[in-house]
């Protein structure tokens, strides 16, 4: 069984690590790969993928572009716009989005409680979308706050929530039950902080999906203010262990891919 990540680039990963571990916690044979792949080289890789794989993951900055070629979707990712897992049927690429899913199950395991909260939600890539989706279908009102305010506004009219714009930041911020970073800001410079420094929710839950760095700049801010925070590996986990079950038809360890993805990140070779 071969099986893989398509991104670019791929230095932060540690799904290989934590989807083997699922593999080997299963009693399966099989691999799980990084298939660093630039924008010009997408097509060509998923034509390897149809020819060789059981299924991907797919991760920054390729999970909307996908969407120009696979040949199906199910509902949820057609309804997110946004694909993060691919499946290899009879020689057809099938898109799922396992994001959605696996944000929702590391809320309920943290036991951070959304419905009809107000959230807030940063960026507006294939991250973002799923993370929207997820709150709006939870029966959480829901603002998404992005650099490019178009971006945002294409977002919110998809998935009925409401752009912030720069001018209204400082009071959803402030005012939110629950604040997401959606983004990338973080991963790539553990100094940087989607915010500008000393805004924070007055009370809300600070969540940032990334989960390389283990503790992002927001996040050690956050937690020196007193209020309640969330990072990146638990969605990561269960989004990962919802993609090895579509792949595999068994149900995934999660402890060990907890297990195995921690060790990578609080390890020496975790940058």
């Amino acid at each position: 069984m071969k099986l893989g990540l398509i991104g670019f680039p791929l230095r932060h990963t540690v799904s290989p690590a934590m989807q083997e571990a699922a593999l080997r916690a299963a009693g399966l044979r099989g691999s799980y790969r990084p298939l660093e792949t630039p924008p010009e080289g997408l097509r060509d890789r998923l034509q390897e993928v149809r020819r060789e794989y059981t299924g991907v993951n797919v991760t920054i900055p390729h999970k909307e572009s996908v969407l120009d070629w696979i040949d199906a979707m199910s509902p949820e990712a057609r309804a997110i716009g946004a694909v993060n897992t691919i499946q290899v049927k009879d020689g057809k690429l099938i898109g799922h989005n396992t994001d959605a899913p696996g944000f929702i199950a590391a809320l309920g395991e943290a036991g951070v409680v959304y419905r009809g909260k107000r959230a807030l939600v940063l960026g507006a890539g294939g991250a973002a979308r799923a993370v929207v989706y997820a709150l709006r279908e939870g029966g959480a009102y829901v603002g998404v706050h992005n650099r490019s305010l178009e971006r945002a506004q294409a977002l919110c009219r998809d998935l009925g929530a409401y752009p912030v714009t720069e001018a209204d930041l400082e009071a959803a911020v402030e005012g939110c039950d629950l604040l997401v970073n959606a983004t990338s800001v973080g991963m790539k410079d553990p100094h940087a902080s989607p915010l500008p420094r000393g805004l924070l929710p007055r009370w809300g839950t600070v969540v940032d999906i990334v989960y390389n760095p283990l503790q992002t700049r927001l996040l050690r801010e956050a937690a020196e203010a007193g209020l309640p925070t969330l990072g990146g590996v638990p969605m990561l986990v269960w989004q990962g262990a919802l993609a090895f079950e579509l792949w595999t038809g068994r149900r995934a360890d999660v402890e060990a891919m907890y297990q195995a993805a921690l060790a990578v990140l609080e390890g020496p070779s975790r940058l």
